[in-house]
């Protein structure tokens, strides 16, 4: 097919502002550890919000076309000492505000000042309502953007914009300060996940002098890939994919698998998501002799599209009226 993205993060950082295709996607994720291994968090900023019911439904009968804009939301995840809080709120168009360096959904927002990226946010957890209120500072090591095809005919692409950086963690709502390393990346698409995918695993870890990631996709209709890089300060090397192992399935049934030498094991260390149809997890694993624990996602996205869990994701992610603030 003729390659009609435009590029949502490049060698320079992230583009809040690149045009969207109806019916598609952006979104920038974080996620980060703190140096005590009491803390972690995962960031992602949504225009086209892929898991939500509520664009689902807006696309359902195929032929309507969606603007991802009306379908917004900033979801935050702690994790750790400070309790489990949540939050993913959907807003419209009317509530996103967005240029090449500033992307603001609701009260919440992204800035990316050339050096690193800063975020605000201010939103209200679910499915119980409390505050929820800080900032974030993520500090690349180096800057890489590089975008790769993750399907078959180049309609879905991964951008690893930052795979080594430290985040400092400011948070009033709960009270929670703390620093540690942590990893940026964006994703893109010219068509809902599940039109193309059936599932995929991913996994990212930092060493001392590298970050490693992961990416194994399973095409809907046969077929998938299987990305495998290394990162460090002179940019992006692919990898030889060590042998794939089976994890522990969760208590929603969904498959778990991760990249691990052939002489070693890997375990899950942590479940810190299990939905009916995707898990966040930390993983300890072991590529080439060096142990690492990763974060780690497994998403079903044909269990996505069913109607059942369809009907379950309204409790854990609500829709407010246009210009309607948390």
């Amino acid at each position: 097919m003729q390659y009609r993205h435009h590029p949502v993060a490049s060698q320079t950082g992230p583009d809040f502002a690149a045009p969207l295709p109806t019916n598609g996607y952006a979104w920038w994720y974080v996620d980060a550890l703190s140096d005590c291994g009491r803390h972690g968090l995962t960031m992602i900023a949504m225009l086209g919000c892929v898991f939500s019911p509520w664009y689902a439904w807006a696309r359902a009968d195929g032929r309507r076309q969606v603007d991802p804009l009306e379908h917004s939301a900033l979801n935050l995840a702690l994790y750790g000492a400070a309790g489990h809080r949540w939050t993913l709120t959907e807003r419209g168009a009317a509530d996103v505000q967005r240029s090449a360096d500033r992307l603001r959904v609701g009260r919440s927002g992204l800035q990316w000042d050339g050096a690193a990226l800063h975020a605000e946010v201010n939103e209200i957890t679910s499915p119980w309502p409390t505050r929820l209120r800080g900032r974030l500072r993520l500090t690349p090591h180096h800057l890489i953007g590089i975008g790769h095809d993750i399907d078959r005919d180049g309609a879905h692409r991964w951008y690893p914009i930052a795979p080594q950086a430290r985040i400092e963690v400011d948070f009033t709502h709960p009270r929670l300060q703390w620093r540690g390393h942590a990893y940026f990346d964006a994703n893109q698409g010219l068509r809902p996940l599940e039109t193309d995918f059936r599932s995929w695993n991913w996994s990212r870890a930092a060493l001392a002098d590298h970050a490693r990631v992961y990416y194994d996709t399973e095409w809907r209709g046969g077929g998938g890939r299987a990305l495998a890089l290394r990162f460090d300060a002179l940019g992006e090397h692919p990898c030889e994919p060590p042998p794939q192992r089976m994890l522990p399935s969760t208590l929603w049934g969904i498959e778990r698998r991760t990249r691990c030498d052939a002489a070693a094991q890997a375990s899950i260390n942590r479940t810190l998501e299990s939905g009916p149809f995707y898990a966040r997890s930390l993983v300890d694993t072991t590529v080439d002799g060096q142990p690492m624990r990763a974060f780690h996602e497994s998403v079903s996205l044909d269990r996505f599209a069913s109607r059942w869990v369809q009907t379950l994701l309204p409790v854990r992610l609500p829709r407010r009226p246009l210009q309607q603030k948390a």
